[in-house]
């Protein structure tokens, strides 16, 4: 029998990093436990030396989409060892030095529960996971755990709490976790502080009256995590010349949301790369060649009317 301690170094905190050694160690009939600490992660093994040697290859493999590994150290465990089976341990607060992931658009499976009605997280627009959502920016201290982010005010529900524990889940440990009852929640104002019935709007919700708004014309301030983002519908010029004119914004590009890589190509065609950014978990601003071709076939004018607003033919472009 073997017994080492194994630090990993890196991006591996709130990423899902801790299931996946479990799930792995689990598989290679590993003992012994995995915690988060000022480091990184510390995982202590017991075992025979084929197995261990197995566990950390595959751990290499198979990291989760938001996790990376710089360093990874092997030394025998000199200290005494007290478990019979695999455990995740309690995080332990120590000097620290390690990474935590920017935040994370949102991936398909929490996607699709955002638009399933007989989802719990149906219209959620803060559903994530372990392999989405915020990170870098709720962050108050390390390690990374719910009571060191600003998710910290929000109580979880016995749902989400269930899930926030289970080992099996894509939600174990994922420190934003949350739902329409327990979570934080987005409502809609006036910019004057005057009362306002989002049903005028809409029989749903806010989020639906906020559509509402931008398809009649409106320029909305949406506020995030980093500040406030101005929207309106980009291909409707007079919405766009008026946010110009409030921005001082006379001709430098604004970027541009599309729904999805569907949409994108109406106007651009993306190259595999440019598409593979666009569709990473970091969804960053692309700026793409605007599509050629006869753009009065493309309806109304819409290609003319975004391609004035750019610079060179470019469209800067990012995926909702």
């Amino acid at each position: 029998m073997n017994f080492e301690e194994i630090r990993i170094c890196g991006t591996v905190q709130g990423v899902g990093f801790r299931p996946t050694v479990y799930r792995l160690a689990k598989a290679c009939g590993l003992c012994g436990d995995v915690r988060n600490d000022g480091q990184g992660v510390l995982v202590r093994v017991s075992g025979k030396q084929e197995s261990i040697d197995e566990f950390v290859h595959k751990l290499q493999k198979e990291c989760p989409p938001l996790a990376k590994i710089n360093i990874l150290t092997r030394k025998r465990y000199q200290g005494e060892f007290q478990f019979d089976d695999f455990v995740i341990s309690g995080s332990v607060s120590d000097r620290v030095n390690t990474e935590i992931a920017p935040d994370a658009a949102t991936c398909p499976q929490c996607k699709a529960e955002t638009l399933d009605p007989f989802s719990r997280w149906y219209r959620y627009p803060f559903t994530n996971c372990t392999h989405c959502g915020p990170r870098l920016s709720i962050i108050r201290a390390i390690p990374y755990d719910r009571n060191n982010t600003s998710m910290n005010a929000f109580t979880m529900c016995s749902d989400c709490s269930r899930e926030y524990k289970d080992v099996n889940n894509r939600r174990f440990h994922a420190q934003p976790a949350a739902c329409h009852v327990c979570g934080p929640n987005a409502w809609l104002e006036r910019s004057d502080g005057k009362p306002i019935t989002s049903s005028m709007f809409s029989m749903l919700d806010d989020i639906d009256s906020v559509c509402t708004l931008l398809q009649k014309g409106e320029i909305v301030a949406i506020k995030g995590l980093g500040g406030f983002h101005l929207a309106c519908d980009a291909t409707n010029e007079t919405v766009v010349q008026k946010l110009r004119q409030r921005k001082g914004r006379e001709s430098k590009p604004f970027a541009l949301m599309a729904r999805d890589m569907a949409v994108v190509e109406e106007y651009c065609t993306p190259s595999i790369q440019e598409r593979e950014l666009l569709e990473s978990p970091a969804a960053p601003i692309v700026l793409l060649e605007a599509s050629s071709g006869d753009e009065g076939e493309r309806g109304s004018g819409r290609i003319t009317n975004i391609a004035s607003w750019t610079a060179k033919k470019k469209l800067t472009l990012q995926a909702a």
